[in-house]
């Protein structure tokens, strides 16, 4: 690729878009001596899930309304790649022409608590209202504390720790990940442990999508970080084999440590219950065998139908106790 041509650049409008594109760009210019910061053209794209940043996300098409216009953008040659949080990214494939080309090194997978009054999630006073947008984070809460709160929280960073501020939520759950990215994180009062708050399918990590058959893929390739990418592809493996998606009460977190991969699953109904929790392990060559076999055991406890019916709430998202 000549020096002189142009990478067109499509991520989302939000500060958290913008500072992990920032971050991709100075990980490349590190890599390569030869890029200079002048051939990324950087565009800002309004997805339908930030037009409508009012409404539950399950009921206007799921967090793929967070990527479909720049999707949509890459297929029809308007720009070369697009950026994307990769827990964004459902695991069921929209486009079969485009593909993750590149896996940034993923951040710390937790998410976290930010509450005005500095009281963790177990401290905090009987019918607190805590903030979140997510199905998954709402009967994880609910599983944990049936005496809180739960009311719909959308929008961006900034404006879910403005909403904080104006005291319309006591407490709010985000990802550690962007809170560190956007240099916020001083503001966490809790770290949410894996032991009570399993996280989201590829949460932490930032993924680059392109054509599969894209030339820039080899300019990207030395930052492909490996670890991640493997873990990331487990998690949205047993996702894809069970049929769930962004709107899944489901955690899941794959770990590689030397030779092994360890995959831990858990799955709750909208009350809160966990309805099954699994924990495997085998040698990180056997990564797709071992997120088959514990997708297989998913679909064979809880049924098809069960986790179907889980993929969206039914009733209000709001919950007082």
């Amino acid at each position: 690729m000549s020096e002189l041509q142009k990478i067109v650049v499509g991520i989302r409008s939000s500060n958290l878009s913008k500072s992990q594109t920032n971050l991709l760009i100075q990980e490349l210019l590190k890599q390569d001596s030869n890029l200079n910061e002048s051939i990324f053209d950087i565009k800002t794209i309004k997805t339908t899930g930030d037009v409508h940043n009012t409404h539950r996300l399950d009921q206007i098409g799921g967090k793929g309304l967070f990527i479909k216009e720049i999707e949509e953008q890459i297929l029809s040659g308007k720009i070369d790649i697009g950026v994307h949080s990769m827990k964004d990214v459902p695991a069921q494939d929209s486009y079969p022409d485009l593909d993750i080309i590149c896996w940034m090194q993923r951040h710390k997978t937790n998410d976290a608590l930010i509450s005005n009054s500095g009281k963790s999630l177990m401290d905090l006073p009987a019918g607190s209202v805590i903030g979140t947008s997510s199905i998954r984070r709402r009967s994880q809460v609910l599983s944990l504390r049936k005496d809180l709160s739960i009311k719909l929280l959308r929008g961006n960073v900034d404006t879910r720790i403005q909403k904080l501020k104006n005291h319309e939520y006591e407490a709010i759950i985000l990802s550690l990940a962007g809170l560190a990215r956007l240099n916020l994180d001083h503001l966490v009062t809790e770290v949410l442990e894996h032991n009570l708050f399993l996280p989201a399918a590829c949460q932490g990590a930032v993924g680059v999508q392109s054509l599969k058959n894209s030339e820039v893929k080899k300019i990207f390739a030395p930052i492909n970080d490996l670890k991640t990418q493997t873990e990331c592809m487990a998690e949205r493996r047993v996702l894809k084999t069970i049929n769930a998606n962004c709107n899944s009460p489901v955690s899941i977190y794959a770990n590689i440590n030397k030779d092994n991969i360890s995959l831990k699953f858990e799955m709750f109904d909208h009350q809160g219950n966990k309805i099954f929790k699994k924990s495997k392990k085998d040698l990180k060559e056997n990564y797709l065998k071992l997120c088959d076999e514990l997708g297989e055991e998913i679909i064979n406890v809880v049924g098809q139908k069960k986790i179907n019916e889980l993929d969206n709430l039914k009733s209000d998202f709001d919950y007082t106790p």
